[in-house]
Formats: structure tokens, C-alpha cells, sequence
């Protein structure tokens, strides 16, 4: 990786922003909204510009290499040189960063008006009218009789009285985590589950295009939130297989007072 790789990786990176705000969603270049588009811009920007002079005239060595025949584990594959600097190499954690902002803008505009709607956050109203027209005999938006069975049971149940709130609430937070990159697959998880859901209750829209880019986002949860909180909470919180920093910490600090306690010595 040298400067020069970065600045083309950012100015990729917002062509691509640009890209996805044009062609797969309406009015992000008028009002408002393309002030929040020029700031996200300017994030991707400066992403480049702090790498870029971090790197300054070195030449950092980003090749990944196999390893040698008597390391490898039987019966195991290996993976293209590219899909591992694209999921676990943060010197390309940039190329994340429109993905990241297209989906998660998405997302937090989905919830932000519903958090402000009583028929969402109060009555659920809305997600019970929105159930009612897709289980309705009339209606081939629902392939499968099982789902659409799914929903009328939730109906009759009255789940959206409280399904409403979770549902905006949702949409709202993952969109934020995305934005701020706080725990990107874990965000990116719910947000394609959401699109599923809605995909299956026959709602097209955005899901597809969102849907597709959240599996990417949570394939790449090593690094796609780098620019963003996940620089600072992963190695703080580590993976389920292997403990972060502040739980090491714990432990190591425990080991330590009661060593120093008497009678342990």
C-alpha cells in the first residue's frame, strides 16, 4: 500500500458513494440532503487524506501469502488474494466506507420518521395496516402461503402493537451503527434480516439493493467498520473466539490482586 494506492482507493470510494445515492435512491443531491451527502463525502475524504499522510513515502507490504504445505490443514481452501485485503485488510477498510454510509443513510431514514409517528411507536397502526394489505385474499404480493399464514397469526394476535416500536426503533439504530461504524455485522445482520422479511411480505423497493450490499457489510465486519468506532471497540470487545482487550485485561488484573492477597503467595 503507498499513498498513491489510497488516493486512488478514495477517490473509488466516492465515485462509488456517488454512485449508489444516484442511481438507487431519490433526492440525496437537493436540500438538506445533500448537505449530509457532501459531509458523508467529506468523511471518505478524510479517511484518504489521514491515511494517505500516515503513509507518508513508505510502502507498506499488504500481499497476502499462503501458507507453506506442511501448515496447512487438511481438506482446507484457500481464499483470492483480493477477497482478503477486501474483508480483513484495514489499509482497504476505505472502500467500505460508501457501502457502509448508502445503507446505513437508508436505514436511518426508514426508522428516523417512524420513531416520530404514534401509528409507529404507540398504536403500531401502521405496521397493522401494512399486515392487513398483504395478508388480503386479493393480494399476490406474498409467494408462499406459510409467511402470509405467518402474518395473519401475528395479526389476530395483535403483535404489531408492540412489533411496530421494536421495528423503528431498529431500522433507526442500525442505520446509526452503520453511519458510525459501531459493531458493523452485528448492524448489518439485522438490517438484511429486516430486508428479508419485508422481501418475503412482497416488498421490493430498496430491499434487493440494500439486502446485497448488507451481506458484503457483514462479511467484511473485520474491517468494514475501521473508519469509524469498530477501530476501537473490536479489539476492545475481541470475537467470540478469542477475548478483546478490556476482557484480558480483567482477567489479567485479577490474576495479579489475588496473588498479591495473603495465603497466596
Amino acid at each position: 500500500m503507498t499513498r498513491t494506492t489510497t488516493w486512488i482507493i478514495t477517490a473509488f470510494s466516492v465515485a462509488l458513494y456517488l454512485f449508489l445515492s444516484w442511481a438507487f435512491e431519490d433526492g440525496l443531491f437537493e436540500g438538506r440532503s445533500l448537505l449530509f451527502t457532501i459531509v458523508l463525502v467529506g468523511l471518505i475524504v478524510a479517511a484518504g487524506v489521514f491515511q494517505a499522510s500516515r503513509l507518508g513515502d513508505t510502502v507498506v507490504q499488504t500481499k497476502t501469502t499462503a501458507p507453506s504445505p506442511d501448515l496447512r490443514t487438511p481438506g482446507q481452501t484457500d481464499d483470492p488474494r483480493i477477497w482478503k485485503l477486501l474483508m480483513g485488510n484495514t489499509y482497504w477498510a476505505i472502500l467500505w466506507m460508501p457501502v457502509r454510509f448508502f445503507v446505513g443513510r437508508a436505514w436511518l431514514a426508514a426508522g428516523e420518521h417512524k420513531v416520530r409517528d404514534d401509528a409507529w411507536m404507540d398504536t403500531g397502526a401502521a405496521l397493522q395496516g401494512y399486515w392487513e394489505r398483504r395478508v388480503d385474499p386479493e393480494s399476490t404480493a406474498i409467494t408462499y402461503d406459510w409467511y402470509r399464514d405467518f402474518l395473519k397469526y401475528m395479526l389476530d394476535n395483535e403483535w404489531y402493537t408492540w412489533m411496530a416500536p421494536v421495528i423503528a426503533v431498529g431500522e433507526f439504530l442500525v442505520g446509526l451503527g452503520l453511519i458510525v461504524g459501531a459493531l458493523v455485522g452485528i448492524a448489518a445482520f439485522f438490517g438484511t434480516f429486516m430486508n428479508f422479511n419485508f422481501m418475503l411480505a412482497g416488498s421490493a423497493s430498496s430491499n434487493p439493493v440494500l439486502f446485497g450490499l448488507g451481506v458484503l457489510l457483514v462479511l467484511a465486519w473485520k474491517v468494514a467498520g475501521y473508519w469509524g468506532l469498530d477501530r476501537y471497540l473490536l479489539p476492545a470487545l475481541g470475537a467470540p473466539w478469542k477475548a478483546g482487550d478490556l476482557f484480558t485485561h480483567h482477567r489479567d488484573t485479577g490474576r495479579g490482586s489475588r496473588a498479591e492477597q495473603p495465603g497466596n503467595a
